[in-house]
């Protein structure tokens, strides 16, 4: 059963319904405008799947591995000499890749950080060794007792008499 009290739309004399009056929504929307920017013959490739990080480094690894053998098979068969009937085979040399880099020590100084805030430090208290950011930490620093730097100093690893 029908609601009660509902109206029906107004119609025109001749029998048909009101002309549609667009709303503001639908005057300023920019959806029957044409889009340029797509590429009207792109189809989404339903095969192509999703890899997290760790899929593709193993993925990676598993082939240099496979081309590491390749080159070192390749390898042993243009280098394999018979010395007292046996075969010596020269072995491959490493590639260096993003995986297996490695580099020497960096001959930059090392940072010192503030023992009390963690930030740079480009001070060092004489007396009691502790490394300081500004004036506000060096005062912090003076007010302390020996027993509460010796605490910080071991906590960075340092185990130094505190005067």
């Amino acid at each position: 059963m029908p609601p009660k009290n509902l109206k029906r739309k107004a119609t025109a004399t001749d029998g048909t319904l009101s002309p549609h009056v667009a709303t503001l929504a639908e005057q300023l929307s920019y959806l029957h405008l044409p889009r340029p920017f797509k590429n009207p013959e792109y189809t989404k490739n339903l095969n192509r799947r999703a890899k997290n990080l760790k899929n593709i480094m193993g993925q990676e690894r598993e082939r240099e591995r496979a081309e590491r053998e390749k080159r070192r098979l390749e390898k042993a068969e243009k280098d394999a000499m018979e010395v007292d009937g046996k075969e010596v085979t020269m072995e491959s040399e490493e590639i260096p890749t993003y995986l297996s880099i490695e580099a020497p020590p960096s001959v930059l100084p090392h940072k010192h950080y503030c023992d009390i805030t963690g930030l740079e430090a480009p001070y060092t208290d004489p007396v009691t060794g502790l490394r300081y950011h500004d004036k506000d930490v060096y005062a912090l620093i003076k007010e302390m007792s020996a027993s509460t730097a010796k605490e910080y100093l071991s906590a960075r690893g340092v185990n130094s008499i505190v005067k």
